[in-house]
């Protein structure tokens, strides 16, 4: 049964940088494209960053040249480095094993204040 576990969000200034985690168990990691989605209770869950099994990423306008998403095959975990975060970026993070976002973490909350 497919496993993952997203950590690294906290709070954090608006032009700050973080960076996520998506730790993974119970599927073989590199046959997958992996995702990051992100939810705030105003909008529906979003897909923002997407990377394929060859590392060919693509992005939601939204975080296009200021997110960057990478997997480490080896480790099973993909990241998400977020820099120039502005206050629209506060949501929950999820990572995904789908370009769906079907098969989830719990999610981990990232908060930007101006």
């Amino acid at each position: 049964q497919a496993h993952l576990v997203e950590s690294g969000g906290e709070s954090v200034q608006s032009g700050g940088s973080l960076r996520l985690s998506c730790s993974t168990s119970g599927f073989t990691h590199s046959k997958y494209c992996m995702a990051w989605f992100r939810q705030t209770p105003e909008k529906e869950r979003e897909g923002i960053a997407f990377i394929s099994t060859d590392g060919t990423s693509t992005y939601d306008d939204s975080v296009k040249g200021r997110f960057t998403i990478s997997r480490d095959n080896a480790k099973a975990t993909v990241y998400l480095q977020l820099n120039a975060l502005k206050s629209e970026d506060t949501a929950i993070y999820y990572c995904s094993k789908d370009r769906q976002g079907k098969v989830r973490g719990q999610g981990t909350e990232v908060i930007v204040s101006a």
